[in-house]
């Protein structure tokens, strides 16, 4: 995947620093805090947008508040890595709501997936919705989380 690098200056990242730890924030704020006028921050918000850069803003829901509190990581091998299996594959991880996080892997693992559920029988339930949905699941490995030590949605300034 070729994604072009943005081109961002210390007031640009001081704005998504300001954004990503709240995204409410009235755009006059935002500029005070960065040391522009309104019209300048808006300007550079809106610049942001459009090179998706701020790809969007959204609520961040507490899982556990919703009864959503076992986070389960699933290791997966594949046992096909054709196009059609792929598709299928997406499919079926895109009709799987629990499903929050499905990442492609390199080195042993082909897939892993992040799930938000309730307990051990709600993932069953899920595992058994998943390898019903996609044939050939050659590995399915799955780990529960004790304790989320660091969750973040802020990206960091790269080095």
């Amino acid at each position: 995947m070729d994604t072009e690098i943005a081109q961002l200056d210390s007031i640009d990242w001081a704005i998504l620093r300001v954004l990503q730890a709240d995204a409410s924030i009235p755009v006059h704020e935002v500029g005070d805090r960065v040391g522009l006028s309104s019209n300048a921050c808006w300007r550079r918000i809106k610049r942001l947008e459009d090179a998706g850069v701020i790809a969007g803003r959204v609520a961040l829901v507490d899982p556990a508040k919703l009864g959503l509190a076992t986070t389960v990581f699933v290791a997966i091998r594949a046992g096909r890595h054709n196009p059609e299996w792929i598709a299928a594959f997406s499919r079926g991880v895109a009709a799987i709501d629990e499903i929050v996080e499905c990442h492609r892997m390199a080195g042993d693992v082909d897939y892993l997936l992040k799930l938000a559920v309730r307990d051990i029988a709600h993932y069953d339930r899920i595992y058994r919705k998943l390898i019903a949905a996609v044939p050939d699941l050659s590995d399915v490995s799955s780990t529960f989380s004790m304790e989320r030590m660091k969750s973040t949605t802020a990206l960091p300034r790269p080095s």
